[in-house]
């Protein structure tokens, strides 16, 4: 009895403006595969005419991810090899396609991907801010709860990040940054690999009054300069000095700390030696 192998699941970059970042290894797995999984085929049918590639494709996007991974898979397990390509850069980077990944481990199917493009690694090399430690948000929510969840986590994040934004939210959000982080470095790309690529070197607050006066054009890259350590504990310092150490100490003890520990860490926190927080509980 002949069992059929099942087939593979190929994560294909494709480019992010410049054709000719694309791969011949992708084009190579794009004609090979029996199907192609695009976020919008309509937008792939380009990509896939110009280097002649005449494989089906099949639509995969964030409305369909769950239903339409399910069939994916199913097909997949029946020994068909299929590629997932989404609208630019690298597939399951902020788009539906790691849906479909997860649902593949889960079945066995092996998955691969095939590196290439991406818009937030091509920004942060060409941002000239620290890229050692980085965090990625992609596009921030929507949700004002969640929004402010994040905003509010970028105060203290000490990483280099990554934000996505589209031209008609840009002035607003620069603004939302600037509240909420103060004025940082932070560097604007734009028409990344294409022939006006555009990279800004500013500070939030110059980006917010460059862009008072000129019209934000194009998909936009954020990369933001986290907070030093420094500047970090200085700031921390500076909130626990609004409370006394006597509710200091309370704010660990509420939470099961024993006095000892407590202590230790109110001074940690104050940046005081441990004799001056007993002494002022003492004298209390």
């Amino acid at each position: 009895m002949n069992v059929t192998a099942p087939g593979t699941l190929y994560l294909c970059a494709t480019p992010i403006g410049n054709l000719e970042d694309m791969t011949f290894r992708v084009i190579r797995t794009l004609k090979e595969v029996e199907l192609i999984a695009a976020e919008d085929t309509r937008n792939t049918i380009k990509l896939l005419n110009h280097f002649e590639i005449k494989t089906p494709m099949t639509s995969y996007h964030e409305y369909n991810k769950i239903d339409k991974a399910k069939y994916l898979v199913e097909k997949m397990l029946s020994g068909t090899n299929i590629a997932l390509v989404t609208d630019a850069g690298t597939p399951g980077i902020s788009d539906p396609g790691e849906e479909i990944v997860k649902q593949a481990y889960e079945a066995g199917i092996t998955v691969t991907s095939l590196p290439g493009a991406c818009a937030c690694v091509t920004a942060l090399t060409l941002s000239g801010l620290s890229t050692r430690r980085f965090a990625f948000e992609a596009f921030l929510p929507t949700d004002k709860k969640e929004r402010k969840i994040i905003l509010e986590s970028l105060k203290t994040e000490t990483r280099t990040t990554i934000i996505y934004e589209a031209p008609h939210h840009l002035k607003a959000t620069l603004s939302e940054l600037y509240s909420y982080i103060g004025d940082r470095k932070i560097t604007l790309c734009k028409e990344l690999t294409k022939l006006h690529e555009t990279v800004q070197q500013m500070t939030i607050a110059s980006a917010i009054e460059y862009y008072g006066t000129t019209a934000p054009k194009g998909e936009y890259v954020m990369v933001i300069e986290g907070i030093s350590q420094q500047e970090l504990e200085e700031k921390s310092i500076q909130e626990w000095e609004k409370i006394t150490i006597e509710e200091h100490m309370n704010k660990y003890l509420t939470q099961g700390m024993d006095k000892k520990a407590a202590m230790k860490q109110v001074a940690l926190d104050r940046g005081i030696p441990k004799r001056e927080v007993y002494n002022s509980l003492i004298n209390k």
